[in-house]
């Protein structure tokens, strides 16, 4: 989606400081962080939403989860503890219709988050 600036990162065409990719997944440091530690974690597949998730591709959001966790610990925080955000939908805060994890850390998170 030539319009979507999250495949747009995950091209290539638009700098950001990448953290981690491989062939299905990019992770890339927000550039406007709610937290010491704050990652964006996506697929380079264009999908929307959580909603938009399709059968078959539940392994896609387990791989999201699994990456979220590996570079928690290359970025210190998973002994402290880390958050993983999913918004979906305007109503929960989601900006960018481009399925993401957010990775935060680096802080003690407040109950209830929203």
């Amino acid at each position: 989606m030539a319009e979507c600036i999250f495949c747009r990162i995950a091209a290539g065409e638009v700098p950001s400081t990448i953290v981690y990719e491989d062939e299905e997944i990019v992770a890339f440091r927000d550039l406007s962080p709610q937290a010491p530690t704050h990652i964006l974690i996506i697929p380079r597949k264009h999908v929307p939403s959580v909603s938009d998730l399709e059968a078959g591709e539940e392994a896609a959001m387990g791989r999201l989860l699994r990456v979220a966790g590996e570079i928690a610990a290359k970025e210190g925080i998973s002994e402290s503890g880390y958050r993983l955000v999913v918004n979906c939908g305007k109503d929960a805060g989601q900006a960018v219709d481009h399925l993401h994890v957010h990775l935060l850390g680096g802080r003690r998170m407040g109950w209830p988050p929203g």
